[in-house]
C-alpha cells in the first residue's frame, strides 16, 4: 500500500523504527548507538528516547535505555488479533509435545524473517543452545533455513531484485555471503521445496524448513524444527523430520 506524502507521519515512523532499533544484540541503547541504527540525527533520537520513556515504553538510567513489558502490550494486540498465530500454535505444541523437539512458524519482513508462533513447553533440548529463538525475534533471513524457504518462493525477479546490491553478513563460518552461491542455493531450496541450514545462524544449530501454503499454493509462511547436528542428521530429517513437517503442512493447508 503507498500513501500520499501529506499523509504520512513522518515522526510516528522514527519513533517506531527507534523501538525496533533494540533487539538481542543491542538491548540497552543510547542517543548515538539509538541514531546509527536508525539513520535520524543523536538530538532527534535523544527526543524519541525521551517520549518513549515517558510513554512507558522504555526505562532509563540517564544514559542507556532498554525496553519495558509495556512493549508487549503491541506484540499481544498483533497475537490476539492475528488469524494465522492462532490457526498454527496447535499444531506446533502438538509436535514438540510428540518428539520433545522445538518448532516454529516465521513470515517474511524485508531483509529478516520474524517468529510468529512457538512451540510451547520446557522439554526442548534446544532451547538450552539455540540463542534468540523466541515469538518475535527477528532473524537474517539469508541465514535461516526459514529465511531461505520464503526467499525461495518469491518470484525469481523479485528475488533478484532482493538480493542486487545488498551484503550479507557473515554469522558464522558457515554463512553464505557470495551472492552468486547464495543464489544457487535458494535455487537449490525451491527445486526441493525444503531448506536445510546448518549452522549458518549459529553455531551447533541446524535447522529444516517447509512451505505453509493455502490451498490457493500461497505460501504464508515456513515451518521448522531446529535441533543439533545429531538430531537432524541426513537420515533424521529423510526419515523422520521432512516427512512429518510435510504432514502438519498438509494438515494445516485447508486452514490458512
Amino acid at each position: 500500500m503507498t500513501i500520499s506524502k501529506a499523509d504520512y507521519i513522518e515522526g510516528l515512523a522514527k519513533g517506531l523504527a527507534v523501538l525496533e532499533a533494540f533487539d538481542t544484540e543491542r538491548q540497552r541503547l543510547n542517543a548515538t548507538l539509538a541514531a546509527q541504527r536508525t539513520g535520524i540525527t543523536r538530538a532527534a533520537a535523544r527526543r524519541y528516547l525521551l517520549t518513549l520513556a515517558e510513554l512507558g515504553y522504555l526505562e532509563s538510567d540517564g544514559s542507556h535505555y532498554w525496553l519495558t513489558p509495556r512493549v508487549l502490550r503491541l506484540a499481544g494486540s498483533y497475537m490476539a488479533s492475528s488469524r494465522l498465530p492462532r490457526i498454527l500454535q496447535p499444531t506446533l505444541n502438538r509436535l514438540a509435545a510428540h518428539t520433545q523437539a522445538a518448532f516454529s512458524a516465521v513470515i517474511m519482513e524485508g531483509q529478516e524473517v520474524v517468529i510468529v508462533a512457538r512451540s510451547a513447553g520446557s522439554a526442548e533440548p534446544v532451547r538450552q543452545l539455540a540463542y534468540g529463538l523466541h515469538l518475535g525475534a527477528r532473524l537474517p533471513a539469508h541465514a535461516t533455513s526459514t529465511g531461505r524457504m520464503l526467499l525461495s518462493q518469491m518470484p525469481r525477479v523479485q528475488f533478484q531484485a532482493w538480493l542486487m546490491d545488498r551484503v550479507l553478513p557473515r554469522i558464522t563460518p558457515h554463512t553464505e555471503v557470495d551472492p552468486q552461491a547464495f543464489m544457487a542455493l535458494i535455487d537449490r531450496v525451491r527445486s526441493q521445496d525444503f531448506s536445510l541450514a546448518r549452522e549458518a545462524h549459529e553455531l551447533g544449530i541446524h535447522a529444516l524448513a517447509v512451505p505453509l501454503r493455502t490451498q490457493q499454493g500461497q505460501t504464508l509462511a515456513a515451518l521448522n524444527v531446529v535441533g543439533t547436528a545429531d538430531q537432524l542428521s541426513e537420515v533424521a530429517v529423510q526419515r523422520k523430520w521432512l516427512p512429518l513437517l510435510l504432514e502438519a503442512a498438509r494438515e494445516l493447508r485447508p486452514l490458512l
